[in-house]
């Protein structure tokens, strides 16, 4: 276990306020805190539930113009601001900003990584600083960290089912008899799915997870991004399908794929009793190793907490 780290904290969103929240209980003080408009800077550490609660009232978070985050002194940046396709701005920009300064940067945004890996690494081997990045794959579950402990060059394949959006409308489906439509309405009005649900519907925030893996499994040997991946969503899955799904014993889950030669990510029929056949929210990834066999790893793939705890123990595995 490291010792306390003073985090600066990018992004206000569920993921970020959670590890402002939580990051005294990890033994850490935040010392700076920034959402897209407004930050707070102390270098003896912010009141977090101040700086949450004037998010929630007022909208912002501080005084302090969201620049005074970067530039405060901090050993380790928190970089939770949405995921962008592309040139992945305004992260990449944050990480940047960070290693040029020979400060640690874990990410929760996935941009980065599924989007400029070449460029995240070249950055790191300049720096002093080092990037980490678990929360970007499958929330709470430790994946990233798994494979690094049995060495990427152990691994074989990483399969699973890694958006909770899709699993839960393809669960309800399965389980009431009930349309796409209807179950995606559910599932807006319960907050599982976002107002436009395109990124987890289509399979995107899906084949973003599986680059990330994929550039993992590489260790550098081939950079992909998500124009490499196969995607098919789940918008065209009929309740008809899965109805003759279950005559067979079967289900149809989202299932993403990476392995060193590519990334697949679409609707795939499993046994009911499989492994792969989670439902609800929750994420499963299957590891192929060279020596351990099938390793299954499953658990709470999103929620703010949920994903801040994986954000917290990668800052505990920095020196």
């Amino acid at each position: 276990m490291s010792d306390g780290k003073r985090l600066a904290v990018i992004g206000a969103g569920a993921v970020g306020s959670s590890v402002v929240d939580l990051a005294a209980e990890y033994g850490h003080s935040v010392v700076a805190f920034a959402d897209s408009a407004s930050a707070v800077v102390d270098a003896e550490g912010i009141d977090a539930g101040a700086a949450l609660d004037r998010k929630s009232s007022e909208g912002v978070v501080g005084d302090d113009d969201p620049d005074a985050a970067l530039d405060s002194e901090y050993d380790v940046l928190v970089e939770a601001t949405p995921t962008t396709l592309g040139d992945a701005e305004p992260g990449f920009s944050h990480l940047a900003s960070a290693l040029e300064r020979d400060r640690h940067v874990v990410l929760a945004n996935k941009g980065p990584v599924a989007e400029r890996y070449a460029d995240v690494r070249e950055l790191e081997r300049e720096s002093a600083g080092e990037v980490r990045f678990e929360a970007t794959v499958g929330g709470a579950i430790p994946i990233i960290s798994t494979v690094e402990d049995l060495s990427s060059s152990h691994v074989t394949a990483a399969r699973g089912v890694l958006n909770g959006t899709a699993n839960f409308i393809l669960s309800r489906m399965a389980a009431e008899g009930i349309d796409y439509e209807h179950v995606l309405a559910e599932a807006q009005d319960l907050g599982v799915a976002e107002a436009d649900p395109t990124f987890d519907v289509e399979g995107t925030d899906a084949a973003l997870k599986c680059v990330i893996l994929a550039n993992v499994l590489s260790a550098g040997e081939r950079e992909f991004t998500l124009s490499d991946a196969d995607v098919e969503g789940i918008t065209n899955v009929p309740g008809s399908a899965l109805e003759l799904a279950a005559e067979d014993g079967r289900t149809i889950r989202l299932v993403g794929e990476a392995t060193r030669d590519g990334i697949r990510v679409g609707p795939r029929l499993v046994p009911q009793n499989a492994a792969l056949a989670v439902t609800g929210t929750r994420n499963i990834v299957q590891l192929e190793t060279t020596h351990a066999g099938q390793l299954n790893l499953s658990g709470r793939g999103a929620g703010g907490p949920e994903t801040a705890s994986a954000v917290l123990g990668d800052v505990g595995r920095l020196d």
